[in-house]
């Protein structure tokens, strides 16, 4: 039985919660312990295969309380997967000998280029085979995080309705899960296996308006 949207939690309806815990996610850079490799392609799928196993076994595991119960943890699924994920962008870097390059910027495109395209056309754009990321605002970041929030929130709900199929659902999950973490890294890959950079100039509210389209 599908529930109407009066029914759903606050945290899954209040997309700005969403939004806000984006932020706070992206604010810290994970360390990583992976040294530079001299096959850093090859290091870069490894390390996408097994973060992509443990998102899917973290969001089926989290997934496996049925009904109500389920509903409480699908933010706390989207914030470990992101966990993941973070690390395992943070370990590519390192592969590819580039996590000083890997900034909030990078990681929002790594994270969620791939659930929101469109959120980027103030962050990034491409230049020739190089992409370019702007050293944005917190407002820009926000704006950024909200657009992608609201998708996320939008999939967080279908998610979350196949919580009340238990041991079904939560292979449903699992298996998005999976898949997205694959997306992650493969945004991961392409950027750093290619140049890009940070343009360092003035991000005033002045200038924002005028940006660039993402590639």
């Amino acid at each position: 039985m599908r529930k109407s949207s009066s029914q759903l939690p606050a945290v899954i309806t209040d997309h700005s919660r969403v939004t806000q815990a984006i932020l706070d996610f992206v604010s810290q850079i994970p360390d990583s312990n992976v040294e530079g490799s001299r096959h850093p392609e090859r290091e870069a799928q490894r390390l996408a295969t097994r973060a992509a196993q443990r998102a899917g076994l973290t969001a089926g595991s989290l997934a496996l309380p049925p009904g109500p119960l389920g509903w409480l943890t699908v933010l706390p699924e989207l914030i470990a997967i992101w966990k993941i994920q973070a690390q395992m962008v943070s370990d590519i870097a390192a592969a590819y000998g580039q996590h000083s390059e890997l900034g909030r910027e990078q990681m929002l495109w790594c994270l969620f280029r791939h659930t929101a395209a469109q959120a980027f056309r103030d962050l990034v754009v491409r230049v020739g085979d190089r992409l370019l990321f702007r050293r944005v605002s917190y407002a820009v970041a926000e704006r950024v995080a909200k657009t992608v929030g609201i998708k996320v929130t939008q999939r967080a709900v279908g998610n979350g309705l196949s919580r009340w199929l238990p041991v079904v659902g939560a292979m449903g999950v699992g298996a998005y899960a999976y898949y997205d973490t694959g997306q992650v890294a493969r945004t991961a890959i392409a950027m750093f296996s290619a140049p890009f950079a940070t343009d360092h100039g003035d991000t005033s509210a002045s200038t924002e308006v005028e940006t660039s389209r993402a590639g």
